[in-house]
């Protein structure tokens, strides 16, 4: 087998050269800031973790996992999402803390993609976690932070779509009979593709209503008004589902936030262990979801502390592409100076930086190219020749 090129990267790997790097820690900053002062507590978790328990806990499928052993010839992954390792130190170094628990995080993940995905195998989510807590309360209070977190770093075009598990799967249950005939159609679902959704559904061995039923689930994506919509297509099993989102319509308003929310029934995620509430933010300038949340009740018990919980997650990357960050306008000085001049470029950038100035202090000797690099300065002082002065331009 051939060596890698030079220049190549692990498929899916990318660099971060400074101009993003600096907008990036702007951003995050700002999403930090916001989400401390709702009372989130930041934590960090290993890269690593076991197979065994985060591996196979994460709703990641297990071909897009990064596998190694250790020493002792234990499967490791490389954290695949944030949920499952926060719900193992919920559970164990946090086992005394009582519920509920508001826990928050700016972590790299880690997901294998196919190489025709093109897509990043390590990304950037800040996100939170608020566990121990099932009201519609809570619910509302997530998706109010992250519209919240969202308008602090600038974005202003977007919207957050709200959908229910819970309301799919009853449907799904009550006209097909049971969950593993479902599965296709919430495959179409997730996929959004809404085209091979009624396609599927006019080849079933259904009655003409309940035909019907499925593909006026299609529709029903507005505000208040498609509650009735979706009453009218279950019996029994979903009307608690509806009577969740109209409360949480109904508290998301306190909030003031009403006007960035959108219901949308066909909503339907990847993860697995999602149960009830389920969310994704959209903006304009992207043609796939930015952030993305939802209730999972289920999980903690897996790692023998049971607890209702909701959190969310923003890719760092994605937010950045939405806002079109470009390089940041705060001005970059630049002192060349000559040897015999050092002790006043030294002076002089210690009175910048102390201004709150970004000043880089640079050898004339050690410049090949004088003209071409004080070009990437807004200014550039000159501290040369025996005088000692410094020249701005």
């Amino acid at each position: 087998m051939s060596k890698p090129f030079v220049f190549e990267k692990p498929m899916g790997m990318r660099d971060t050269l400074p101009v993003l790097y600096q907008v990036k820690q702007q951003v995050r900053t700002v999403m930090e800031q916001e989400i401390r002062e709702w009372g989130y507590q930041f934590i960090q978790t290993p890269t690593l973790e076991y197979y065994d328990t985060v591996g196979e806990a994460s709703a990641i499928l297990d071909q897009q996992l990064f596998k190694l052993l250790d020493s002792e010839g234990k499967t490791l992954v490389l954290r695949p999402d944030m949920t499952a390792p926060i719900a193992r130190v919920v559970s164990s170094s946090m086992k005394d803390v009582s519920y509920p628990i508001r826990l928050a995080y700016d972590s790299a993940v880690f997901r294998s993609q196919q190489r025709e995905g093109g897509r990043p195998a390590e990304f950037e989510q800040v996100g939170v976690e608020l566990i121990g807590d099932g009201t519609s309360s809570a619910d509302a209070e997530v998706i109010a932070l992250m519209v919240s977190t969202l308008s602090k770093t600038g974005l202003q075009e977007f919207k957050v779509a709200v959908g229910h598990i819970g309301f799919l799967n009853e449907l799904f249950v009550e006209v097909l009979g049971n969950e593993d005939r479902a599965e296709e159609l919430l495959r179409f679902l997730y996929e959004k593709n809404y085209v091979g959704y009624a396609s599927h559904v006019k080849s079933l061995p259904l009655s003409s209503i309940d035909k019907k039923r499925l593909l006026d689930l299609l529709h029903l994506r507005g505000g208040e008004e498609v509650l009735k919509s979706a009453e009218d297509l279950t019996a029994v099993g979903g009307r608690k589902a509806i009577s969740d989102l109209r409360e949480l319509l109904n508290i998301l308003a306190l909030y003031g936030v009403q006007d960035k929310v959108v219901l949308d029934f066909t909503l339907f995620s990847h993860m697995s262990y999602y149960t009830g509430i389920v969310f994704e933010g959209y903006t304009n300038e992207l043609g796939f979801p930015l952030c993305s949340g939802g209730r999972y009740d289920q999980l903690l018990g897996e790692f023998g502390r049971s607890a209702q919980a909701i959190g969310f997650g923003i890719r760092l990357d994605y937010l950045l592409e939405a806002l079109s960050a470009k390089e940041p306008s705060a001005p970059r000085s630049c002192i060349i100076f000559s040897a015999e001049n050092r002790k006043e470029a030294i002076a002089k950038s210690r009175e910048l930086r102390e201004q709150g100035r970004s000043v880089v202090v640079q050898d004339i000797s050690g410049v090949g190219n004088v003209d071409e690099y004080s070009g990437r300065f807004q200014e550039v002082i000159y501290v040369i020749g025996k005088s000692g002065k410094g020249e701005a331009r």
